[in-house]
């Protein structure tokens, strides 16, 4: 398994699956706090709310390094960015480590979130390393670590706390990103900046207006936004579930039951060969329709576990063909702005999962584990919805039917600002032959 430069000029595929499990363990250091709350609490002498605040710092982190960050990989040498983000984040997992009172873990927190946005430099960095035929198979094994990373936190931490308490978490947290820091800086090959001559204060402005030149992104962002908001609901929700009535579950089975989502986050790969081979309109569309059809068997879950796994899993599997199938959309349209188009698309995926379980909260209370499904329902046809309505806004740009395919997902739009608005639409239809 090499990480040598391939002939061919494609990922190797050590390479891949470096950046794969760096993307993972880089998102995995905001979720690990989460079922620890209690031990850091009782520790560090703070309330419930005050402990509760950790996620808070870890979300509002994370949200202002997606857009003061990550736009950075058009501006500056992407490993070295990457590099210094990972190293960065190694140091705050310290701060953590020994933090004596919570006012230093919440700093520690927030900081550590900041710079853990590395994780989506990582992933435009590897689209742009692929081959363009390879694209979507890149982007979707990245992605699958990313989604490991997030999923497997919960269950980590929890085994690691009950070795050495719950500072061992950040402490071995720290080392691997340490250590990945040495292995990206070594890896990694050097790939310049796309950004010309444009400030920092510029590049931020080009960010936010992506959103006016490229009405692909827009449509995209909705669909995402709704996806993992509805992806959200659930893993809000299954907490008040499984330690009631019939399931009764501890603290610690429930975070195993993440395990479940592993099948579903394994199938990114698949979705990304399906775009690879022009068909990724279809897994959009799919994946779309698959989150809607996932509710039945999660509402039916509050009394059967069986019909819960299944919800679950195709859940899982359908908010990863949307969000797989999105990115590769995407990245084809302005390959010289893709860290700032991700951080676009990402920070709208964020507030989308941000709302979700915002609004879960506030249903549960009043509308139990049916009200949650309706929700999680509602947002899932919205993908749906705008899903359809993005391909019959392309099929009429294009001057033809929305299944009419105009070039390979691959292939790289025309750059110029005057072409962006069009070259959007002409992605997406040339990406239909799904």
């Amino acid at each position: 398994m090499t990480m040598r430069p391939r002939t061919d000029g494609g990922l190797p595929h050590g390479l891949l699956l470096l950046m794969s499990a760096a993307t993972g363990l880089a998102v995995a250091g905001n979720y690990f706090a989460q079922p620890l709350l209690d031990l850091i609490g009782r520790e560090l002498g703070v309330g419930p709310s005050a402990a509760a605040l950790v996620v808070t710092a870890a979300q509002g982190g994370y949200a202002l390094g997606l857009v003061l960050l990550v736009p950075l990989g058009d501006l500056v040498e992407r490993r070295r960015l990457t590099v210094s983000l990972y190293a960065a984040t190694a140091v705050f997992l310290l701060v953590s480590a020994t933090a004596a009172n919570g006012t230093v873990l919440l700093a520690g927190t927030a900081l550590t979130a900041l710079t853990s946005v590395g994780a989506q430099v990582v992933v435009p960095f590897a689209a742009t390393l692929a081959d363009p035929a390879e694209r979507g198979r890149v982007v979707g094994t990245v992605m699958t670590g990313l989604m490991l990373g997030l999923l497997l936190a919960r269950t980590a931490s929890g085994a690691l706390s009950e070795l050495g308490g719950w500072r061992t978490v950040y402490w071995v947290n720290a080392a691997l990103m340490a250590l990945m820091a040495v292995l990206l800086r070594t890896f990694l090959p050097r790939l310049g900046e796309d950004g010309g001559r444009l400030s920092y204060v510029g590049l931020l402005r080009s960010t936010a207006a992506m959103f006016r030149h490229e009405p692909l992104l827009r449509w995209r962002a909705g669909v995402g936004a709704l996806s993992l908001a509805s992806f959200s609901v659930l893993w809000t929700a299954l907490t008040f579930l499984l330690v009631r009535s019939p399931y009764g579950w501890s603290e610690s089975a429930v975070g195993l039951f993440g395990l479940a989502g592993v099948a579903g986050a394994l199938t990114a790969t698949v979705a990304g060969r399906l775009a690879d081979r022009g068909r990724v309109q279809l897994v959009t569309g799919a994946g779309a329709v698959l989150l809607v059809a996932s509710w039945p068997a999660i509402a039916a879950g509050a009394h059967s576990l069986l019909w819960l796994l299944v919800g679950v899993i195709v859940l899982d599997l359908a908010h990863q063909a949307v969000l797989n199938s999105s990115q590769n959309v995407l990245y084809a349209i302005r390959p010289e702005a893709r860290n700032r188009i991700n951080s676009a698309f990402m920070t709208s995926l964020f507030l989308g999962g941000a709302v979700g379980s915002a609004l879960t909260s506030v249903v549960w209370a009043h509308g139990g584990w049916t009200g949650v499904c309706v929700l999680g329902a509602t947002l899932s046809a919205g993908t749906v919805v705008l899903w359809i309505l993005e391909r019959v806004t392309a099929g009429r740009a294009a001057g033809g039917p929305p299944e009419s395919p105009v070039r390979h997902v691959g292939a790289p739009a025309p750059a110029t600002p005057a072409a962006s608005a069009t070259s959007a639409t002409s992605a997406t239809s040339a990406t239909s032959a799904g």
